[in-house]
């Protein structure tokens, strides 16, 4: 008995979501035809279509990118084993902080030579000028002075050298000249600014083409856009650009052209625009996220249907246009439409012989009844 009324409870239950289904009959003709019934239940609407404002764009896409100036690779002038470093990526950092530091008897060889040139020097120029008052007063010869002034010049060029390669490695040339050898050298931070690349391991040897960190400004963060050629005569400088991360999120961002390129020189025949970004976006987007934009070039009035009301097909889109209602049924023609520009929620539709204001299209339901 138990298992009967289970059964019977079964069927009835089948029975009963059977009836809910909407049935839609589609005869021969094409047309897609519902009862009145099943069209109230389905909470199925039928509209015209309206005028509506629409943006006219011209599609972009680029990424999250900062002016050169403000993106700082750290490379070392010589190469040297890293000794010691305390930053992850996303740490921030300021302008002249000690970021690594390298060790290498490479840097003792320079100080070394610069000492022993130093040294040299002061006896080469007392020399030369000793040379050169012989010479005037002709007691000497020219070969004698001209060697002297030879030998001050080559000493005096080979010290300055030293010395500027001292700076460069942020080794204080006067403190060699006291005889304070170092083979530990420091990088420090060209600017301010967080650290996007890390690179750098205690005791890894890091070669001048080597990058050991970088470091990215995101206070001058702003949006890099490639446009197509055929687009670029309508782009102008303070057009509103609405863009996405489609990666990140379906949220929607703003920004506004800033300047335009004024040559093509890349391979698919497009120019560099750049927008910039509101405070609040710099602190939020990260420097290489992937864009896709809008550029706002214009606007215009257009007739329009909400976007549930298109029905997308590979590359065609079509629409039910309400042919017939007689009878307690509804007769509805899936019609191609030729849309144009597309908001938030409208489409718009190019208007033909077909397609008119007066149409009335079905809004609601087109999901019930194309799938």
């Amino acid at each position: 008995m138990i298992k009967n009324s289970i059964l019977i409870a079964l069927i009835g239950l089948f029975i009963s979501c059977k009836e809910e289904k909407t049935e839609v009959e589609t005869p021969s003709n094409g047309l897609i035809t519902v009862t009145k019934e099943q069209f109230q239940s389905s909470k199925m609407e039928v509209a015209t279509l309206v005028e509506k404002e629409f943006n006219v764009t011209v599609s972009a896409s680029g990424k999250i990118d900062v002016p050169p100036q403000y993106r700082a690779k750290i490379t070392p002038f010589i190469g040297g084993y890293v000794k010691s470093s305390q930053f992850l990526v996303g740490d921030k950092v300021s302008r002249g902080q000690v970021l690594v530091t390298l060790e290498n008897t490479e840097y003792l060889d320079i100080q070394k030579d610069y000492v022993e040139v130093a040294e040299q020097i002061n006896y080469l120029k007392s020399e030369f000028e000793r040379q050169k008052t012989l010479f005037n007063e002709k007691i000497t010869s020219q070969k004698n002075y001209l060697k002297a002034e030879s030998d001050y010049r080559q000493a005096k060029g080979m010290y300055q050298g030293l010395r500027e390669k001292l700076l460069l490695l942020n080794i204080n040339p006067s403190n060699v000249e006291r005889g304070k050898f170092t083979s530990v050298i420091t990088l420090t931070a060209p600017i301010s600014g967080d650290i996007t690349v890390m690179n750098a391991n205690v005791g890894m040897f890091m070669s001048p083409s080597d990058v050991i960190m970088e470091v990215v400004d995101t206070q001058h963060l702003l949006l890099s856009l490639n446009v197509f050629e055929s687009d670029i005569l309508k782009i102008k400088e303070g057009q509103n650009i609405e863009f996405t991360i489609p990666q990140a999120s379906k949220e929607v961002y703003t920004s506004k052209v800033k300047t335009v390129g004024k040559s093509i020189e890349n391979k698919d025949r497009s120019i560099s625009v750049f927008g910039l970004l509101q405070p609040e976006l710099k602190e939020k987007l990260l420097s290489g996220m992937f864009t896709e934009a809008k550029i706002i070039t214009a606007t215009k009035k257009g007739l329009s249907v909400p976007n549930d009301a298109v029905v997308k097909s590979g590359d065609k889109n079509f629409i039910l246009l309400l042919v017939k209602e007689a009878n307690n049924n509804y007769s509805f023609k899936k019609t191609l439409v030729q849309i144009g520009e597309v908001s938030e929620h409208y489409t718009e539709i190019i208007s033909d012989e077909n397609i008119h204001q007066e149409s009335k299209i079905l809004v609601k339901g087109v999901f019930e009844l194309t799938n």
